[in-house]
């Protein structure tokens, strides 16, 4: 018998390696089909789409606030005039002598009843209001009033309150002869100035001024032809 061949360790090892070692298949290139191409393409409108309506609703959203503000900003939130009249005027304690003079050691009272009237959706504050009495052209009586606040959309009622002084009167170089006539030329002149405010974002100074002429009979102690204007400065 022959004896058995004995292989080397490094044979056996360099075998082993060529065993394991095996060449990769090629990887196969596949063209797109024009199937996943067209798909892409939609996917692409589509994205496109959704973000020109993205955009458009934007637009739109923004649009309309801007109509709502416009819209409130000529109507709830535009600042109307305040409107003020006078319902009555009275004067007390003027009294003449039959000299055809006036008494001075009297209280002679000029009496307004004024309403003032806050069309707003807001409060107005009022404040520094001025009250002169004028005979033919002189102050004869001055007072500040009306200080205060006319709620939204209501009307405030108030009682404007000057004294007069009969000297100042008598000082006008016609005042004997309308006495003797019986019939004074009084005006008067009220500045109401304050301010509107709408939600801290709309604020507007507003000034009221009113003016009215009348003529005060002296036999029945109350006025006659009453003419009132009324001015709004902002």
């Amino acid at each position: 018998m022959f004896p058995k061949s004995q292989s080397h360790p490094t044979q056996n090892l360099a075998m082993a390696e060529q065993e394991q070692v095996k060449p990769l298949a090629p990887v196969a290139f596949q063209p797109r089909s024009d199937n996943d191409e067209e798909a892409m393409s939609m996917q692409l409108k589509l994205t496109k789409r959704k973000y020109i309506q993205c955009c458009g609703c934007i637009s739109a959203l923004f649009l309309i606030l801007a109509m709502v503000v416009l819209v409130l900003s000529f109507t709830v939130f535009y600042i109307h005039d305040p409107k003020i009249w006078v319902n009555s005027v009275t004067i007390q304690g003027l009294e003449y002598s039959p000299n055809g003079s006036l008494m001075n050691d009297t209280k002679v009272t000029f009496i307004a009843d004024v309403s003032l009237k806050n069309p707003n959706a807001a409060t107005f504050k009022f404040n520094n209001s001025t009250t002169l009495i004028y005979y033919r052209g002189t102050v004869i009586g001055q007072g500040s009033h009306l200080q205060g606040t006319a709620k939204a959309k209501h009307t405030l009622r108030r009682n404007v309150t000057v004294e007069i002084a009969p000297g100042k009167i008598m000082a006008v170089s016609s005042a004997m002869s309308d006495i003797i006539s019986g019939k004074l030329n009084i005006s008067s002149y009220t500045k109401i100035s304050g301010r509107v405010k709408i939600i801290n974002i709309i604020k507007k100074n507003v000034e009221v001024k009113f003016n009215c002429t009348m003529t005060y009979s002296l036999f029945d102690r109350g006025f006659q032809g009453q003419r009132c204007r009324p001015e709004h400065c902002f």
